[in-house]
């Protein structure tokens, strides 16, 4: 067999769509397009993988040895290990300031609590005065 194909993360990553879907695992490349509308999981969990190393993503399903074995034939090459760019650090969201005087946020839940409850009280009365007897 020939020496494979050494592709850069960034030209993988470029194949992100349905009708053109490479991903890299364990460090090769596969062009998965034509297992798109076959896959069990759907073809948004393959989506989702593009762009990024999906050797976690793949290992963590637990896929069979028949799955592994199927692989083979959508190989198109390696990664260059080299442009894959390091794992982003977490940044935690911002959160908004500390609001000691919660007045607001407490009046709005009294109402959502206490509005529905009038709205069927009214409801029963309503009834209680129509109903013909």
């Amino acid at each position: 067999m020939a020496d494979p194909k050494i592709h850069t993360f960034e030209e993988v990553s470029k194949h992100n769509k349905t009708k053109d879907c490479w991903l890299i695992i364990s460090g090769k490349v596969y062009d998965v397009t034509p297992f798109m509308d076959d896959h069990p999981g759907g073809d948004e969990v393959l989506l989702s993988a593009t762009g990024k190393d999906a050797t976690n993503d793949f290992e963590d399903v637990g896929h069979s040895d028949s799955a592994r074995d199927m692989m083979e034939k959508y190989y198109v090459g390696e990664i260059d290990a080299s442009t894959i760019p390091l794992k982003r650090t977490y940044a935690p969201p911002q959160q908004t300031p500390y609001n000691p005087d919660k007045t607001p946020d407490f009046v709005i839940k009294i109402l959502q609590f206490l509005v529905p409850l009038l709205i069927l009280g009214l409801a029963f009365v309503v009834r209680h005065y129509t109903k013909k007897e």
